[in-house]
């Protein structure tokens, strides 16, 4: 399985799951189909969204919506609760009548509550505590308490949650549900993370998953919201940040490691797409 594409291990008859990490369990970029809650209930949690290292200071939420790539750097002396479900726990033709779906409601509601009015952080706070409480006490009925939260959670959102900024909106990938998209995606992310250290053309991931370019190419589009090119520069600015959050070695080293022909090619990449050079991020993460 490929670590960019996760696939979380939840049950299949009530597919949620609610877990405690610390501050210094690294989780490498991934996306899933899964929508996840980070709460940080102690010290600032790291996380890093596309092209944007988020600080999730204690007492604060983040909602990732589905399909969207993440990871989780290292923060020293935090803890975060993490919190995943699907969205079929919800039969949402039952229960949204005339509202947007779910899966657009997290997909253009602002993600951060720093950003949130009071309420909408207060009452969620107060909804995902109880939920960590529950798997800690595991009381009898629990599965019901848990469906009441997240309701109440999903409730809460489609009154009080703003939106994103337009500039802010990606597509969300249209076929992330369907079996044989995610295996096809996850042959291309497999292959990447295989080979990011050498050269990789179109043509070559193209073939390998059965595909004309020209397909490949829309396909690609269609179910990322990015081209190839632009997802595997992207990928590899992702393994720089990560390494230059982590470790403090030569940058023609982290040129190498990150997948990038030459120091030069990864500096102008790297301020390209960051907006700052390398060894400035790499200052502003320490």
């Amino acid at each position: 399985m490929s670590l960019y594409l996760e696939i979380p291990q939840l049950n299949p008859q009530f597919p949620y799951r609610a877990f405690l990490n610390d501050g210094m369990t690294i989780v490498y970029p991934h996306w899933h189909k899964e929508i996840e809650i980070i709460y940080a209930s102690r010290g600032a949690v790291k996380v890093g969204i596309k092209d944007t290292v988020v600080e999730v200071t204690e007492g604060e939420i983040l909602v990732i919506a589905n399909g969207e790539p993440h990871y989780f750097l290292a923060s020293p002396d935090s803890e975060r609760y993490v919190f995943q479900f699907e969205l079929r726990l919800f039969d949402e033709s039952f229960l949204r009548g005339q509202e947007e779906s779910l899966v657009s409601l997290f997909a253009k509601g602002e993600a951060y509550s720093r950003y949130w009015p009071e309420h909408l952080q207060e009452k969620t706070r107060e909804l995902l505590v109880e939920l960590y409480e529950l798997e800690v006490e595991q009381p009898k009925g629990k599965n019901y308490v848990v469906l009441s939260n997240l309701a109440r959670f999903i409730g809460e959102c489609y009154a009080h949650l703003p939106r994103k900024a337009e500039e802010h909106l990606t597509p969300t990938p249209n076929a992330i549900h369907r079996k044989d998209t995610l295996e096809r995606l996850n042959s291309v992310f497999e292959y990447i993370e295989s080979r990011y250290q050498e050269s990789i053309t179109l043509d070559e991931v193209a073939k390998f998953v059965g595909f004309s370019p020209y397909y490949f190419t829309r396909f690609f589009k269609k179910n990322t919201g990015q081209t190839f090119v632009q997802f595997l520069t992207e990928y590899r600015i992702n393994r720089a940040k990560f390494i230059l959050a982590q470790e403090e070695i030569p940058m023609i080293e982290v040129a190498e490691r990150a997948g990038f022909t030459s120091v030069k090619t990864f500096h102008h990449v790297f301020k390209e797409e960051v907006g700052i050079s390398p060894l400035q991020y790499q200052k502003k993460m320490k």
